[in-house]
């Protein structure tokens, strides 16, 4: 059968979306307007603010398709069972080849993402559907692991391997080494020291402070 075409409106929506990231790459994300978009896409303003009635909308957008492409590249090393640092490491590094692409312009949206009062923060209400669709797919590496894993860090243990992947995005955004190849290398030595660190978490002697980390932790995120 011959794949039907997107509907137009679909069409029109990935236009804006693409030539957003574009502008935001060439100018930078505070100068470049919804009238801007609108007029390189070939619109008129107010079919792009029909679809997107601000600027932070098309982040959020953004943010959503770069995780559901992490979800599709990551699934055929999750469909089985594994060892935890082989499932991290892949989770990791596909989520650096899906962010690579984005490169140019990742340093000036940062700073604009780095503000706590801005909707694009990752932390933010607003970014909340990208986030959970970042946080699912730790989970899946969690929930498919065939390492032993104490219940109590397994429950927040997304969460964590969220805030780690954060970690490797800050650092990949001001990585200028020739294909990222310090952020992989970042990657490759990071995920064994966490599968360590979470099978030492399982040993007697040192359950007292885990419980001390995690119930800071909750602590902090309530």
């Amino acid at each position: 059968m011959t794949p039907q075409p997107a509907p137009r409106g679909d069409q029109t929506r990935q236009l804006i979306i693409d030539t957003a990231m574009r502008l935001f790459g060439e100018q930078g994300y505070e100068k470049t307007t919804m009238r801007a978009i609108a007029t390189e896409a070939g619109l008129a303003p107010s079919n792009a603010y029909y679809y997107f009635p601000s600027k932070d909308h098309l982040v959020q957008e953004f943010y959503t398709r770069v995780q559901v492409a992490h979800r599709e590249a990551v699934a055929p090393h999750l469909a089985g069972r594994g060892d935890l640092g082989t499932r991290l490491h892949a989770a990791m590094s596909a989520g650096v080849t899906v962010m690579d692409p984005y490169h140019a312009f990742a340093g000036k949206f940062f700073r604009v993402a780095a503000d706590p009062a801005s909707a694009s923060n990752p932390f933010s209400d607003e970014s909340e559907p990208a986030r959970a669709l970042s946080q699912e797919i730790f989970r899946d590496v969690v929930d498919g692991a065939t390492t032993t894993i104490d219940p109590e860090v397994k429950e927040v243990l997304p969460e964590l391997l969220w805030l780690a992947q954060l970690g490797v995005t800050l650092f990949w955004v001001y990585d200028r080494s020739p294909g990222r190849s310090r952020t992989r290398l970042l990657v490759d030595r990071a995920v064994p020291l966490i599968d360590r660190m979470v099978g030492l978490s399982r040993l007697r002697v040192l359950r007292p402070a885990v419980r001390e980390a995690l119930s800071l932790y909750r602590a902090l995120r309530a």
